[in-house]
């Protein structure tokens, strides 16, 4: 690739990766058109390049603070997770990667037919509900619908809990900024890395 071109990917990436920093854009696509849009240019950066670039950009800012505040988003996660122990749950986003910034939020998928079994506990826990909805997306033909639930915990944090059919437990799905699939932690495997390697990154870079 030409080397005045890279360098132009290379910036209208860090662009659009700071418009997701502050918040100026929450969608990838977005930010990465009005970031090509600023350089006047029609060359768009992929998706891994801007989380790459986001990553730096918290490092930069956030230093040695965010190293902790992962390990404390870690075990509030597994707290929630032991809570909600009798059904399958797994940890992904930036959590489970290991790639927080300062406006992430914990993000947990629940494995269930039931969503009102999951919010009569988070209710009965004493969990802070801020809203819930339902979203349905189509992948391959097939349209699927998922119950989101949004909370705060007592430590400010914020929590996103993703219902979705117990018949999901064993799809693959692959992530749209890393392209490799989303594992994700379960709770015993977050248990153990935060005994292990509480700062521990899954990135397939």
């Amino acid at each position: 690739m030409n080397i005045g071109i890279q360098q132009l990917r290379e910036k209208i990436a860090r662009e659009a990766a700071s418009l997701l920093y502050t918040g100026a854009e929450k969608e990838y696509k977005q930010a990465k058109l009005k970031a090509a849009h600023a350089f006047q240019s029609k060359f768009l950066p992929t998706n891994l390049e801007v989380a790459i670039e986001l990553d730096r950009l918290a490092e930069e800012n956030e230093g040695s603070a965010r190293q902790k505040r992962l390990i404390q988003m870690r075990k509030e996660a597994l707290k929630l997770m032991q809570i909600l122990r009798a059904y399958k749950t797994l940890l992904i986003g930036s959590v489970w990667r290991g790639t927080i910034h300062y406006d992430s939020d914990i993000d947990i998928i629940v494995y269930h037919d039931k969503h009102e079994d999951i919010l009569g506990i988070l209710k009965q826990k004493g969990l802070k509900i801020t809203h819930t909805e339902w979203t349905t997306v189509t992948k391959k033909g097939k349209r699927m619908g998922a119950f989101h639930i949004y909370a705060e915990l007592t430590t400010k944090e914020k929590v996103e809990i993703k219902i979705v059919p117990s018949s999901e437990t064993y799809r693959k799905a692959t992530c749209e900024i890393y392209g490799d699939e989303i594992t994700g932690l379960s709770r015993q495997v977050l248990e153990r890395v935060l005994k292990e390697n509480p700062t521990q990154r899954f990135l397939s870079i």
